[in-house]
């Protein structure tokens, strides 16, 4: 049986986690540490696999009683987040990193920091949901935790969202 778990604590802690390593991510880029800013994409990817999974497949389309097609801009944000992912992935695969190409890994992760801002709102909204639907999110949201594709696998895939990419 998978743990049940508080989805609104832990939606906020991920993107605590989130914040502090695309931070971190921008910095090591910044810096030209390739070998930093490798582990710390490595630990993103780990991160947000799960995380945009319960999004997608489960907290999204709960959210529709509230946002109506809203949720279909959410849905873009992560198309520009797993491209942005990948492209990261592709530049941090090179031998060493231009200061060009730290710059644009840097500019990068800090543009997901708005995402993650936004998404982080989704609580207040979320806060809304029946207990029984709360203790549904949450074991969602473990399971998807204890499957634990990583973002860029789970977007190849298990996405059945199309994007052109």
């Amino acid at each position: 049986m998978v743990t049940r778990l508080n989805p609104i604590t832990e939606f906020r802690e991920d993107h605590r986690k989130v914040r502090d390593a695309l931070l971190a991510l921008s910095q090591a880029a910044l810096d030209r540490d390739i070998a930093q800013a490798r582990d710390v994409l490595g630990l993103i990817d780990s991160m947000v696999g799960p995380h945009f999974r319960y999004e997608e497949e489960t907290l999204y389309p709960a959210m529709k009683e509230f946002l109506g097609d809203y949720v279909d801009s959410l849905l873009a944000e992560h198309d520009t987040a797993i491209d942005t992912a990948r492209t990261a992935a592709r530049l941090l695969a090179q031998p060493s990193l231009s200061e060009e190409d730290g710059k644009a890994v840097a500019s990068a992760a800090r543009a997901l920091l708005v995402h993650v801002s936004n998404c982080d709102g989704l609580n207040i909204l979320a806060e809304r949901f029946s207990p029984q639907k709360l203790d549904d999110l949450g074991e969602r949201f473990a399971r998807s935790r204890a499957e634990g594709v990583p973002l860029l696998r789970w977007a190849n895939t298990i996405r059945k969202r199309a994007q052109a990419s």
